[in-house]
């Protein structure tokens, strides 16, 4: 549930809310359902561009999350004098390959077909800002392998899964229908979902967001 202002309600382990850069409707629930009281103000940067400017240089997918999580908290920030912006992001990268979120079914298909039977990481990035200032990041990353599913399979899993697996940038959520696609899955189920939440709410901890 939420308020008129977009924000979950308050419980009494938080002391006050946070703003999340990002209309990620998964990591909104990550942050809500860890108690935090979260305002939505999704950033409008080009993601697209800042991607390729860091691909141009060849640089890591790693630097490059970091980049857009903090790019993101920034953009936020500078209007919401006070508060704590969170920004996050996450790239996959399969052998030097970046993937993105897939625009449509026949490309999620086109996905999954090439990272069958590979290994890939998810890279994930947050950072947070306050009064137009970085002032925290993390990053983390996990490891999974998917398994050589059949072709007849995936178009069943394709089916099923609908148009929900177009929010992911591995075209599959882990924690439904896309665990059936793995066969070893190495890394923290948070960095797995979008979000370095451990490290982050220890932060928050710190700045006194939560109880200790």
């Amino acid at each position: 549930m939420t308020n008129d202002t977009g924000a979950v309600p308050m419980n009494p382990l938080v002391r006050e809310p946070v703003v999340l850069a990002s209309a990620s409707a998964t990591r909104r629930q990550l942050l809500a359902e860890a108690g935090l009281c979260v305002i939505v103000d999704g950033a409008a940067i080009d993601e697209e561009e800042i991607k390729a400017a860091f691909r141009a240089e060849g640089a890591a997918a790693s630097v490059c999350a970091e980049a857009l999580a903090e790019a993101k908290a920034m953009r936020v920030s500078s209007r919401r004098p006070g508060m704590l912006v969170i920004g996050a992001d996450q790239i996959l990268d399969c052998d030097g390959d970046w993937f993105d979120k897939p625009r449509d079914p026949g490309a999620a298909r086109t996905q999954l077909m090439a990272l069958r039977g590979r290994r890939h990481g998810l890279l994930t990035a947050a950072a947070v800002a306050k009064n137009g200032a970085l002032i925290w990041h993390a990053s983390d990353r996990a490891s999974l392998t998917m398994r050589r599913f059949s072709d007849a399979f995936l178009e069943t899993y394709l089916e099923a899964s609908g148009e929900d697996i177009l929010s992911s940038v591995g075209a599959y959520r882990l924690e439904g229908l896309g665990a059936q696609l793995f066969e070893r899955v190495e890394g923290d189920f948070f960095t797995i979902l979008g979000l370095p939440l451990l490290p982050l709410l220890d932060f928050l901890r710190s700045h006194g967001v939560l109880a200790t």
